[in-house]
């Protein structure tokens, strides 16, 4: 009788459509800690420090999308090659700035959060008047 070993699956991915609203960052949040926490004994081990950095990531780029979007966004997350990737798409035809990190402002600093935290942080023009925000995260 011969064993068979299940393969691991390299990668997982998954992809969630959010509404234009507010709860939407809070939503993403949840999201994001949920499928980091099920699929990284798979896939890739994650500290919690990790998982925490890639939520904070994916909040803070959703609620950029609703805030300057014309509609909803979608978020996909993907696990595998030794690194978390959060993607966000939304159709803001602008491309966004990273500010200053200033600890006294009230609002502007998430990109230049997403910036410090992430390994990589890209835009990326779809060319029909929207884009994706991709931070890609070290595992």
């Amino acid at each position: 009788m011969r064993a068979h070993e299940r393969a691991v699956r390299q990668t997982a991915r998954v992809e969630y459509t959010l509404p234009r609203a507010a709860v939407s960052a809070g939503r993403a949040r949840k999201l994001t800690s949920a499928f980091l926490t099920r699929t990284r004994t798979r896939v890739a081990p994650m500290t919690p420090d990790q998982v925490d950095d890639a939520t904070l990531i994916a909040s803070e780029l959703v609620a950029n999308a609703v805030r300057h979007g014309r509609s909803g966004c979608r978020l996909r997350l993907q696990v595998g090659g030794g690194a978390v990737t959060v993607e966000v798409h939304d159709d803001a035809p602008g491309r966004p700035r990273v500010g200053v990190l200033d600890t006294e402002s009230e609002s502007g600093r998430g990109l230049a959060m997403v910036q410090a935290l992430a390994h990589r942080l890209e835009v990326v023009s779809t060319g029909v008047g929207g884009k994706t925000v991709r931070a890609v995260l070290a595992v």
